[in-house]
């Protein structure tokens, strides 16, 4: 468990802040690319605490500004997006995707200070089917982290945004944790246990073997970019079931699974009570099929089943984004009867019922009434990672892993094997860990 300082520690991510300004030395997933249109309406945004709009301008270049406009802070989302600059509608301040103010429709041309003026704006890059912020000190601006689902063809890959209320830790830490997955997803989903053909597997491997053995033996080693670990289940045949789960700085996963494509989740903070969830699915070796791409976008496992909308934050500010049809407001459409006599919880898709139970947890769980034992030590690792950097980054030492962006080229792993030790299993399948792309 936490105390109740380290808790806040972990949680808090706003400007000045610890681990805010520890997340501020990356780049993050701030937005799909096909959620702007060139001219199109602004997305608002909420990052890491700041409030912010994003517009695509007339010749497709991407700006992430101050969400209100800096004349008498009226809301740019009502903007309008002409001709190579976003316009605030109270007053005619205009503004482009530097921040520039270029034009001061309101004042005489003899009183017009706009070159005084720069609105708040974040570096952006569109890159690996993401569009990227960068909010920390321009001159520490880091690599992007070279992700083999990145690096992929358009076509190999599928990549989703949903909202979750939540910490990021609840759901990155619910991540990352591989014995729950025996329990909250046990008999799947009515699909796939239905469908059995419908689970593809990877060398052999079946999501089945991860259901029954409730308690694997977990072991866990620290790398440059965090950590993996693997988690062995005895398949009673005398091989081992492994999954091997990636753990990425500051908040990436990359989940082992029979489930294809290959995937995993970034969780960047909204602010300290919700969290912009990245979904990737990817396969590294050729164009997802038509079945993939609809098992992907059915709900049933991730992303979740969504709406496009708009969420009221607790303050008042409003985010568009994507939200799920299952959510706290309904149960996760809960059904008693299906939890009764077809799978463990009765809720339908694998990130609903994840989210259900952490949700449920509250916003913000008190980490310091917990009682973690060691099929936790994924989620104690973590956190002490990121608690020890942030500590580190106050006392000025950087992360390093901020410019070593292609430490981020490696794999899950779900895999039978005879190989009983981690250390061999990884020696044996070396390079089924790395990324190829």
């Amino acid at each position: 468990m936490l105390s109740q300082e380290e808790n806040q520690l972990l949680t808090k991510t706003g400007p000045g802040t610890p681990m805010g300004e520890l997340f501020r030395r990356f780049w993050l997933p701030a937005l799909i690319p096909n959620e702007l249109t060139s001219d199109g309406a602004p997305v608002r945004l909420r990052i890491m605490n700041e409030d912010l709009v994003a517009f695509r301008d007339t010749d497709g270049r991407v700006g992430i500004i101050d969400a209100f406009c800096p004349h008498k802070l009226a809301p740019l989302f009502f903007g309008r997006n002409e001709e190579g600059g976003l316009r605030c509608v109270y007053h005619g301040w205009k503004y482009d995707v530097d921040g520039n103010c270029v034009e001061m429709a309101n004042e005489p041309p003899e009183h017009r200070f706009q070159d005084k003026v720069r609105i708040t704006v974040y570096p952006t890059e569109e890159w690996g089917g993401l569009i990227w912020i960068y909010m920390g000190p321009e001159s520490l601006k880091p690599e992007l982290p070279q992700f083999e689902w990145a690096r992929v063809p358009e076509t190999h890959r599928h990549l989703a945004r949903w909202l979750q209320e939540t910490n990021y830790a609840q759901g990155m830490e619910g991540e990352i944790d591989t014995s729950h997955i025996s329990f909250l997803h046990g008999g799947l989903t009515p699909y796939l246990r239905d469908n059995p053909d419908k689970r593809p597997t990877r060398q052999g491997a079946t999501r089945n073997l991860a259901l029954v053995d409730g308690a694997p033996k977990l072991t866990l080693n620290r790398t440059d970019y965090g950590f993996v670990y693997g988690a062995r289940r005895d398949t009673g045949e005398g091989d081992y079931y492994w999954r091997v789960t990636q753990w990425l700085l500051p908040m990436y996963s990359m989940i082992a699974g029979a489930q294809w494509p290959r995937g995993g989740r970034a969780w960047v903070p909204i602010d300290d009570e919700n969290t912009s969830v990245f979904g990737y699915n990817y396969n590294p070796e050729a164009p997802l099929t038509d079945e993939q791409i609809e098992l992907i976008e059915s709900g049933r496992a991730f992303p979740p089943r969504v709406e496009r909308g708009t969420h009221q934050l607790k303050d008042g500010y409003v985010i568009d984004h994507n939200l799920g049809v299952a959510n706290k407001g309904n149960d996760f459409l809960i059904d008693r009867e299906m939890q009764r006599t077809d799978n463990y919880t009765g809720i339908w898709g694998i990130n609903e019922q994840d989210r259900g139970l952490q949700e449920g947890m509250g916003r913000t769980v008190n980490r310091s009434r917990e009682h973690l034992g060691t099929a936790d030590q994924a989620t104690i690792a973590a956190r002490r990672l990121l608690l020890r950097m942030a500590q580190e980054l106050q006392e000025g030492i950087e992360p390093a892993i901020a410019n070593q962006g292609d430490l981020y080229r490696v794999r899950s792993m779900d895999i039978v094997s005879p190989q009983g030790d981690f250390q061999k299993f990884l020696d044996v399948f070396s390079e089924e860990a790395k990324a190829k792309a």
